[in-house]
């Protein structure tokens, strides 16, 4: 393939780097993106989405086990796994033409490939017919991440999975561990937890999702014990004896060890960097425990080269890729862009019940140094959520008692990952509890509960 010149080329066609090439031509630049596998990357092929859709089809499922309680009845309750997958397959495949229609429409170059970075200014792409050399003043490295897998624990597709297994699942699981209880894995831990798996999970911090406040995370502990899961805290897997049709986990608690059989593992023990095999560190980009250091403008210190997303650094979320992403394409066409807040990005789990939240903890923020002040609202005294059938979840805010700014929300419950987004603009806007407190929320909705638990923290709630 002969060489081609280009203004901008993208490596990485995930919702940092797909979002970045539109944006890019928008502005007028020639973009060229890279891609080795699928467009729309892992978040739309094997991450994000497709898990939602499978989440989707075990919060149907669960829905209509309880007909009954909404004055409904419905003849044997039964699924096809091989169809619950197809639909989140085809759904995956759905968005990913999406995101080539959206490459032709801003006539963004597509290269199928795998890039590597030979020179400044340089990208080679090893293509099914040969390499092609492209160049470009600017280039974006939007490679993303994989599953970390730690020795002992490594997948094998059959007894012990990744993600990537757990999305394509060759049998029902009957008796599951899940090892880590971040977002990854406590929403595989709902989804087959849900369709009758009986399911284990082990962390090794003191709590499940520890990234989240921890009374919002021993709410949902206990709506997962509720729904019959097993939740193992302060506890690690050190080993897994594989042998046909089962594996024994070596676990220790409270240092004592104890061995439990399952008959399948899902290792969601974090992510690493895909930063091998580009040249980035002959170039005198810095990686720091597989991920690129950059400033706040995503720059890594070599002049025209940038990363976004989860090869930059945590959060590691695809909305946080996608707003880096139009961030450089801005700052390349000559803007003057904000950078991208961390805290100020909202964290989403869709198990059941739904984890949502922005900012610090109470406890960060205490930490902090703030004295703070915090109102909480359950869903019990929301009349949309007791009609809805949901009527169990929380709303936290956390404000500094001096300034009255929102420093941090908090949610567990029925769609709290669509609620969410209102603290997100309240924090972006730099509202304080005065304004939240004088918004009108609609009724009947979920979203009172977000001016009740802001009223709570001020002494003024209503409905409880």
């Amino acid at each position: 393939m002969a060489a081609s010149t280009y203004d901008v080329i993208v490596i990485g066609s995930g919702p940092g780097g797909y979002v970045a090439a539109i944006r890019a031509a928008q502005l007028g630049q020639k973009v060229a993106i890279v891609e080795r596998e699928n467009l729309g990357g892992i978040c739309l092929n094997w991450g994000c989405i497709p898990t939602k859709a499978l989440l989707r089809s075990a919060e149907v499922y669960h829905l209509m086990e309880r007909a009954g309680e909404f004055g409904l009845s419905a003849g044997k309750i039964e699924y096809d796994l091989d169809k619950v997958v197809g639909r989140s397959r085809g759904v995956a495949k759905q968005l990913s033409g999406g995101v080539g229609f959206l490459m032709k429409k801003n006539k963004v170059t597509v290269v199928m490939g795998e890039a590597s970075l030979p020179a400044k200014g340089k990208v080679s792409v090893k293509t099914a017919d040969g390499t092609a050399e492209l160049t470009a003043k600017n280039i974006i490295v939007a490679t993303g991440a994989r599953a970390r897998e730690l020795p002992g624990l490594e997948a094998d597709g059959d007894l012990v999975w990744t993600y990537r297994h757990a999305l394509q699942p060759p049998r029902m699981p009957k008796k599951l561990l899940v090892i880590g209880s971040g977002a990854i894995g406590i929403e595989f831990a709902s989804f087959f937890n849900t369709l009758g798996a009986e399911t284990t999970v082990v962390e090794v911090m003191d709590r499940v999702l520890p990234v989240e406040d921890a009374e919002i995370s021993a709410f949902a502990k206990k709506q997962f014990v509720k729904q019959g899961m097993k939740i193992m805290e302060k506890a690690m897997v050190k080993k897994l004896d594989r042998a046909k049709g089962k594996v024994t986990a070596h676990i220790e608690v409270g240092g004592k060890f104890e061995t439990q059989v399952f008959d399948t593992v899902i290792s969601a023990v974090g992510i690493v960097g895909n930063t091998e095999n580009l040249g980035l560190e002959a170039l005198g980009v810095k990686i720091d425990r597989t991920h690129v250091v950059t400033d706040a403008y995503c720059r890594t210190g070599v002049d025209g080269l940038y990363a976004i997303g989860d090869i930059a650094g945590a959060p590691w979320l695809a909305h946080k890729a996608s707003h880096e992403g139009v961030m450089v394409a801005e700052l390349i066409a000559g803007g003057k862009p904000h950078p991208v807040k961390p805290e100020s990005i909202a964290g989403c789990t869709y198990c059941h019940p739904q984890v949502a939240s922005v900012g610090m903890s109470e406890a960060k923020a205490k930490e902090a140094g703030y004295d703070v002040k915090v109102g909480r609202f359950p869903f019990i005294g929301n009349g949309k959520a007791i009609a809805l059938g949901e009527p169990e979840g929380m709303v936290k805010t956390v404000f500094d008692a001096k300034t009255g700014e929102l420093l941090g929300a908090h949610m567990v419950g029925a769609e709290v990952t669509e609620l969410i987004q209102g603290y997100v603009v309240g924090r972006q806007l730099e509202t304080t509890e005065a304004e939240l407190m004088e918004t009108v929320f609609p009724h009947p909705t979920l979203s009172e509960m977000m001016h009740e638990s802001v009223l709570d923290a001020y002494d003024r709630v209503i409905h409880i």
